[in-house]
């Protein structure tokens, strides 16, 4: 069956479980596991004039289950759709949770195609904890961009990638959306894609942290939260005449949002 085909086919089958009374079912959910990795390839870069600090960023699905995102709207006149979370069962029913999230269909230089809106979010705090930085990302197209568990010690991942889609891209009219991350697969962005960086330009040398989370509402249901944040440890540097900045990473902390 074609991935298409297949998206379709788990979203029937569950418009009829939770039709039919199963979304009340006490089997046990397979849940995702959302492992937020932390920051990497940090630098910085002038872009018009601004300066940035990018990095890139990655999201591990560590659960029993894949992570489902339905959307849909009722017709091309709302500008976005509403989502839903689809969660299997270990008895092959199925049930759906309301999110509070959007999808929207995002036009840049980098992407074309509709974004999970606040899927995850960075910022930058000084050593005190004031924020001094954050992110203006829009929101994410999921998939199973890399494998994430080559020794296949998650029971649930699939032999292969099955999130390959690029979340309508293009299409700007569709009224249905199915994405997902498969357990054992990861999705990340790379330095200089839309939204992947803070704007530092004028920021004062010193140590600071980066901290990139995932899921930060706890919107999505998962089987832990315990792993939704990683964080760098990072010296902001100043040099010349024109103060040009640079950065060295001190340390990476996977699991913490306040590295060092």
């Amino acid at each position: 069956m074609s991935l298409r085909g297949r998206a379709a086919a788990i979203f029937l089958a569950t418009v009829v479980t939770t039709a039919c009374g199963g979304g009340t079912t006490s089997a046990p959910e397979l849940l995702p596991d959302l492992d937020q990795a932390p920051p990497g390839a940090i630098s910085v870069v002038v872009r018009a004039g601004r300066e940035r600090l990018v990095f890139l960023s990655a999201v591990e699905n560590m659960g029993a289950g894949p992570l489902l995102v339905a959307g849909r709207r009722p017709s091309a006149a709302e500008p976005e759709m509403t989502a839903r979370q689809i969660v299997r069962k270990i008895d092959r029913t199925a049930t759906t949770h309301a999110l509070k999230a959007r999808l929207r269909f995002v036009v840049s230089e980098t992407h074309r195609h509709w974004h999970l809106l606040s899927f995850e979010r960075y910022e930058l705090r000084a050593l005190d904890g004031e924020t001094v930085g954050r992110d203006r990302k829009t929101g994410f197209c999921l998939g199973d961009r890399y494998d994430a568990d080559s020794g296949s010690r998650i029971p649930g991942k699939p032999p292969r990638a099955v999130w390959t889609q690029e979340c309508g891209r293009g299409q700007r009219g569709r009224l249905r959306l199915l994405e997902g991350l498969s357990p054992g697969f990861g999705d990340d962005y790379v330095p200089l894609l839309e939204g992947q960086f803070i704007d530092v330009t004028g920021l004062s040398p010193g140590r600071y942290v980066l901290t990139h989370r995932v899921n930060s509402t706890r919107d999505l249901r998962e089987s832990n939260y315990a792993n939704n944040a990683a964080s760098a440890l990072i010296e902001l540097g100043r040099h010349g005449q024109s103060g040009r900045a640079s950065v060295t990473v001190l340390a990476t902390c996977p699991e913490t949002a306040s590295c060092g």
